[in-house]
């Protein structure tokens, strides 16, 4: 009797041992499963961790900022837009020399000369004195005519491609620039993307008849910037519009539409490489209602002009000490509130000059900083 009870205590013994044997392979068999699975990409992480960010993961907020990708194009956290970037071209004629190029460069060319280039198609050793090699004597002709102003601004434009800078931007010789309001414009826009800027001086896309081989045409619709209120365009984009509009090839495909050389760049940006006109508004010219401009509104303005709108004077409504006989434009520094002083803009109350580039007389108050 005593030995069979001692048979089933070792048979109970034995069995308590071989289920704990079987029972360590089966736990030690998952864990081998479990880790095989995290090497093939098979692991059985609970779902709300699989969707944990790389953040949550890394817990260290130093290594996050790594993970952490480049701010796009446009964001404000960018390099800004110096001037020294720019490249300005401002198309004129000899008998403009006087009556309008002087009073750009005693305004605002005077605080950006070293960025600023005279297109002209006659030599004035007065002209070539005061601006040295930045004067551009082309030898195209002095009419007003379209291959007269394709030939100008094909020299514009090979200049600005020979020079490398990262902007161009065309202005007529009625035009004033604010450089500063420029450079705000210009700095939410990347040079290495294709941009061309600038204001319509229709309300629609124009129509042309382009002309085709075996003197066929066909009609086009496209958008431009008037040259009357100035333009820019990104040197990625003028890159692409070279075999179109560098050299004599300007001129060959202005004649294709026979519209002068601002509609053919609209041209060129729009039927020929599919871009299009980015419209701004703080862009002016003489064909609108300048007096229009709320005056608070004029130190954003990226430029303004001059001239006859509906037969009357049309200008930017400021007052001065001087009539608009002796000073049409109003952009004489006592009638207008666009020179710089401090980096200030400034409105003259009392009369006393405050050319370019001099210090504040008195009688002048700021009336905004620049922008």
């Amino acid at each position: 009797m005593r030995w069979h009870l001692l048979r089933c205590l070792s048979g109970a013994a034995l069995l308590l041992v071989t289920m704990a044997f079987l029972s360590m392979r089966h736990h030690g068999t998952q864990e081998v499963v479990r880790y095989q699975g995290v090497g093939d990409g098979t692991s059985d992480i609970p779902e709300h961790q699989a969707k944990m960010a790389p953040a949550d993961v890394l817990g260290d907020s130093s290594r996050r900022q790594e993970l952490k990708e480049p701010p796009p194009v446009g964001s404000s956290v960018k390099r800004g837009l110096e001037l020294g970037e720019v490249f300005i071209a401002v198309k004129t004629t000899k008998r403009f020399h006087q009556t309008r190029l002087e009073l750009l460069l005693d305004t605002w060319i005077s605080k950006a000369k070293e960025q600023t280039y005279i297109f002209t198609d006659e030599a004035d050793e007065a002209l070539q004195k005061r601006m040295g090699d930045h004067v551009v004597f082309t030898n195209c002709s002095a009419e007003h005519s379209h291959p007269a102003l394709s030939c100008k601004m094909a020299a514009e434009f090979d200049a600005f491609l020979a020079s490398g800078l990262s902007w161009f931007c065309h202005l007529d010789d009625d035009n004033y620039l604010n450089p500063q309001a420029l450079l705000k414009l210009l700095s939410s826009y990347s040079p290495a993307r294709d941009v061309y800027i600038g204001k319509p001086s229709l309300n629609r896309p124009i129509q042309a008849s382009e002309t085709m081989p075996n003197n066929q045409t066909r009609s086009v619709r496209f958008w431009f910037a008037t040259g009357g209120a100035g333009f820019c365009i990104s040197h990625r984009l003028a890159v692409k519009m070279a075999p179109w509009a560098s050299g004599s090839n300007f001129l060959s495909t202005s004649e294709l539409i026979r519209l002068p050389d601002d509609c053919t760049v609209g041209y060129i940006v729009e039927c020929k490489l599919g871009g299009r006109l980015l419209p701004n508004t703080l862009f002016h010219s003489h064909l609108e209602n300048l007096q229009l401009i709320p005056r608070p509104q004029l130190p954003q303005q990226v430029t303004l002009s001059y001239g006859v709108f509906e037969k009357k004077l049309n200008t930017v409504e400021l007052a001065g000490p001087f009539s608009q006989h002796d000073d049409p434009s109003r952009w004489v520094p006592e009638s207008l509130a666009r020179l710089a002083c401090s980096q200030s803009l400034l409105w003259n109350q009392g009369g006393n000059r405050a050319w370019a580039g001099a210090g504040c007389s008195s009688g002048v108050r700021c009336i905004g900083r620049a922008v």
